[in-house]
């Protein structure tokens, strides 16, 4: 580095990864340092500099002094003992030491009263909350939440059935034919030890995962705007169950909240989903296998006019980024639910999942934030974040403005059938007759969602959305759509 570099370094303030020390007597102060910047990812800790950015220099007597404290609190009061470099940098005003140190491989490091350091912007902080603390662990591959026994379970809270269908499937042979107990075929394979189920072995085979797992959820809701503040929504359900029933659950909310299209398939057809269902096939399982167990929160999968939402909890593993999985590179979180998954879920664990999702639909957003990793899935009236035609976030989720020819081309013939017949307020059970259907889901997922999602036909009592007395008429837009296009309907 030379002077003009640490110039350019020094305008630009402290942050995360550079700390300004004017001086330093203490080790334990500097030892401090050291370990935040080894939690953190690594860091430069700057000395012969005011915290302002001014240099003040240091001349040869300070900087033996400070090199032989740097080596001493590195190696006798860090634990364990990192290897920081220093580099002396002549300056007008004297001398500046440079002290580079790498992201640690043996995470979390301490100092010599066993405290946790981690860099909080500028500044450091102590860790002591026992999810972040765990974390630190995870990141260096000391722990893995999915293999962490599950505190008070019992191999009678398996379901044994379950259990032996994925074992016959997995290994050819019934679990009964191996002469072992279940408690022992539930240790050889990870997914207990000493007799408790792990999380991995609940949450794939436990009768009732979420009795001891409760954030091991999906919490789903569909909005008939684009804001998550809207107080009123279409549909909403908590998604438990063992992860495979999960999986099928979320993948069934997601398809009954999207519009399906006629496309090139016949008349009677339910219609090809509006969005191909491979994207959320990849992205669902995606947040399913690789969230992190130590946030505590439930994975959330919002549906809106405009896009769909796959929230998984944590950020991505040590320095993964959005770019890395867009190009195919992955880093398995969970190992052991990981490779049990890919007998049980549509998965492949070789970090293919992402890119071919992107590759089917590239309106898609990856978004990695401080505690949770968010897939937008922009939908068919909504590219790359813009929503086409008239479609608005308001809290109403109505159609605004003139019914143009972009919207109208969002409407199904469902939709269009459905519109035909309305008149004044008629409850879903009127609708569903007049049109001749059988099936109340068919209805829901074809005609009376994607009516509510595009404005043109509303609730009448909109905040109680499951009321008894419900009913449903058109919006202005819709009345406009009835008279100028209206068609007869055909089942």
């Amino acid at each position: 580095m030379t002077e003009a570099d640490l110039l350019q370094l020094l305008a630009r303030g402290e942050d995360s990864r550079h700390q300004f020390k004017r001086n330093e007597t203490n080790a334990d102060s500097v030892a401090a340092e050291l370990a935040a910047f080894a939690n953190s990812g690594g860091g430069y800790l700057l000395l012969g500099v005011e915290d302002e950015g001014i240099i003040r220099g240091l001349d040869a007597t300070h900087v033996r002094r400070l090199n032989q404290l740097i080596s001493n609190a590195a190696s006798q009061h860090v634990h364990p003992p990192i290897h920081p470099t220093t580099d002396n940098i002549q300056t007008t005003q004297g001398v500046v030491i440079v002290v580079s140190v790498a992201d640690g491989l043996n995470k979390p490091y301490t100092d010599n009263q066993g405290r946790i350091w981690v860099k909080s912007g500028s500044d450091k902080r102590h860790v002591t909350a026992r999810e972040e603390i765990q974390r630190l662990f995870q990141r260096a591959m000391l722990l893995h939440a999915d293999q962490v026994p599950v505190y008070n379970a019992s191999v009678e809270e398996i379901d044994e059935r379950a259990f032996g269908r994925y074992f016959k499937r997995r290994y050819g042979q019934e679990p009964e034919q191996t002469g072992l107990t279940l408690s022992a075929l539930l240790e050889n394979i990870e997914l207990a030890a000493d007799g408790v189920p792990n999380l991995a072995g609940m949450l794939l085979f436990g009768r009732n995962p979420q009795r001891r797992l409760h954030v091991c959820e999906i919490t789903a809701v569909a909005f008939p705007g684009t804001l998550l503040s809207d107080h009123r929504y279409l549909d909403s359900e908590n998604i438990d169950g063992q992860l495979e029933e999960q999986y099928k659950r979320g993948m069934a909310f997601i398809k009954r909240n999207l519009h399906h299209v006629q496309g090139d398939q016949g008349f009677n057809s339910l219609g090809q989903l509006e969005v191909p269902e491979e994207v959320f096939v990849e992205l669902l399982v995606n947040a399913l296998v690789h969230r992190d167990f130590f946030t505590s929160s439930t994975i959330r999968l919002f549906v809106f006019a405009d896009r769909v939402e796959i929230i998984s909890p944590g950020s991505l593993p040590d320095t993964l980024t959005s770019a890395d999985i867009r190009a195919g590179r992955s880093n398995r979180r969970n190992r052991v639910l990981a490779e049990h998954t890919a007998h049980i879920l549509p998965y492949r664990g070789m970090g293919t999942g992402i890119p071919r999702a992107l590759g089917v639909w590239p309106h898609t957003d990856l978004i990695d934030e401080r505690d949770q990793f968010r897939a937008v899935v922009w939908r068919s009236m909504a590219r790359a974040g813009e929503v086409t035609g008239e479609v608005t976030g308001e809290v109403t989720g109505e159609v605004t403005g003139e019914v143009t020819g972009e919207v109208t081309g969002e409407v199904t013939g469902e939709v269009r059938r459905l519109l035909a017949i309305i008149s004044g307020e008629m409850k879903r059970t009127d609708i569903q007759n007049a049109l001749g259907l059988k099936h109340e889901d068919h209805f829901r997922d074809a005609y009376l969602l994607p009516a509510l999602t595009l404005g043109v036909i509303e609730m009448t009592h909109p905040d109680k959305p499951t009321s008894s007395k419900q009913k449903y008429r058109l919006t202005p837009k819709g009345f406009s759509l009835q008279t100028s296009k209206k068609k007869p309907h055909h089942e």
